[in-house]
């Protein structure tokens, strides 16, 4: 173990002695001074890891030995000491960024803490994490293997997902690839048990089924509306474990009354279940009963462009007449005025704001090599996702909303997952550029490998024509066509796409937020 070096500062040293001693006997180097200027003149010819600094010593006080430190080792941890327990001797100390404060009269215990709280802390959750996670490994591969329904998948996805974040924590990261692997062994099992139940479940209104995007607003969010606004959030793309990077954040400004999970339809793109999300109805209902709102595979169109109606509409066949605002966030300007006018939107019942970032951040991903050396991996890009919130208009807006009474809801319309397999497929020119998923005609692919259905109905999905078929890839599959493949491979492996199954894409956040 690193042998670290403490200094301490006190005018009263030959005191602690007892204190020094019991430190140097756990194995660490101690220096102790009399005085705020010796401590600096230690300071600036030694090197440390971690200074004690008595609050009341004469001459050079400990505040003014504090801020002299912070100004010339600012990465120095210091602790105060002191048997002053005054608030403004301590809000002092806070605001110079101090590593822990203690008050006289000392115990060993005490100070054996603060040194590990600041100078082990590392080396000790890792530890702790990376055991804490051999245990549970076990349970966790047990729960995949007598997985029943989908609360149990609801469950195995949001214990690997805090194992993901405890071990992003730590600087041994030995477990890493250990929970990848069984991650990615309990995608595949997800992925059975979505082709298993997935059309028993569009079809079949009487059996045990997760909420899904077509029945989200209906069963989540219009019982919800009455005297207060509901401001219903919607993240393009953002999967769990990136909701849990900025769950922080926003817990700060508000209550987090739940955070659920729903299922995405397929395919797992905004295409599909953004509009279903909104609509109320699965894509096939919506481009029957309002075939003037769908823009079909075979069209160039944007096909998003209808999201407002789709919401009246909904409203409507719900018996709900209230006025609702509608806004979508593509650029930061969009978002300033946004936030700048939100006091405007509260005579509205429901106001839906969609934010395109975080689907934006995967696609940058993808075609700049610049952004894929930013985010090389999962941890990367979850930290890129925290940079943009603390940074966002997004984040602005909450702030101003926190200060109103209203709920707020915060969801998405599907995640997305890091691909590294290819599969080909041959299909002919009609058919979309989706890496997850396909649609059209005549398309030749391994059937053993794939989730397909030839009658898109029965999935509730429109067909493009009479003989169109619908597959999907699971896991951390994409496809690519033979015709320069190794080129096609080398480019979208290690990307992050969205629109078959896994859990990343499948089984995404719900958070109902109250003011406080």
């Amino acid at each position: 173990m690193q042998k670290y070096k403490i200094l301490w500062a006190d005018d009263e040293i030959e005191l602690l002695k007892p204190h020094i001693l019991f430190l140097e006997q756990k194995g660490y180097d101690m220096t102790p001074v009399n005085s705020g200027s010796d401590a600096l003149e230690e300071i600036d010819h030694n090197q440390f890891d971690l200074v004690f600094l008595d609050e009341n010593m004469p001459g050079m006080t400990g505040l003014e030995t504090l801020n002299y430190i912070k100004s010339t080792h600012p990465s120095l941890p210091v602790v105060m000491i002191t048997k002053n327990e005054a608030e403004e001797i301590m809000e002092e100390a806070i605001g110079a960024k101090i590593a822990d404060y203690l008050i006289k009269p000392l115990n060993p215990n005490q100070i054996l803490l603060s040194v590990k709280k600041i100078l082990d802390n590392k080396r000790i959750i890792s530890e702790k994490t990376n055991l804490g996670y051999q245990k549970e490994f076990q349970k966790l591969a047990m729960n995949v293997m007598d997985a029943q329904d989908y609360h149990d998948w609801k469950e195995i996805y949001r214990k690997l997902v805090y194992w993901e974040l405890q071990i992003d924590e730590t600087e041994d990261r030995s477990m890493v690839e250990v929970l990848n692997t069984q991650k990615s062994e309990a995608d595949g099992a997800f992925s059975e048990f979505i082709i298993a139940n997935y059309q028993d479940w569009i079809n079949n209104p009487d059996m045990a089924r997760p909420i899904m995007s077509h029945n989200l607003l209906k069963k989540k969010v219009f019982p919800e509306m009455g005297e207060d606004p509901i401001f219903l959030i919607v993240i393009d793309n953002l999967r769990y474990d990136q909701w849990k990077m900025i769950e922080p954040e926003i817990s700060d400004l508000f209550t987090i009354d739940s955070e659920e999970f729903y299922y995405s339809i397929l395919p797992t793109t905004t295409a599909y279940a953004r509009n279903s999300l909104f609509g109320g109805m699965l894509p096939l209902e919506i481009s029957q009963r309002y075939p003037d709102l769908w823009v079909g595979e075979d069209s160039d169109e944007g096909k998003n462009n209808c999201e407002d109606d789709l919401i009246e509409a909904n409203l409507a066949r719900n018996g709900i007449k209230t006025k609702f605002s509608y806004n979508k966030i593509l650029k930061a300007e969009q978002g300033k005025q946004l936030s700048e006018s939100i006091a405007n939107l509260l005579s509205n019942s429901l106001n839906v704001i969609v934010y395109n970032f975080v689907d934006m951040l995967s696609h940058a991903r993808t075609d700049m090599q610049m952004i894929r050396e930013l985010a090389p991996d999962e941890s990367a890009y979850r930290s890129l996702t925290k940079s943009w919130f603390t940074h966002s208009t997004f984040y602005d807006t909450l702030k101003s909303l926190a200060n109103m009474k209203v709920k707020v809801m915060i969801t998405t319309d599907h995640g997305t997952i890091r691909v590294n397999r290819a599969q080909k497929i041959v299909g002919d020119k009609s058919t979309n550029t989706n890496l997850r998923y396909k649609v059209g005609r005549n398309l030749n692919f391994d059937e053993s490998s794939v989730y397909f259905t030839r009658e898109p109905e029965k999935l509730g999905l429109p067909k493009t024509n009479l003989s169109s078929s619908f597959v999907f890839a699971k896991e951390d599959h994409f496809f690519a066509y033979p015709n320069n493949y190794n080129h096609y491979v080398r480019f979208y492996k290690d990307t992050f796409q969205h629109g078959g199954i896994s859990m990343e894409e499948v089984i995404i956040p719900f958070i109902s937020l109250s003011s406080k």
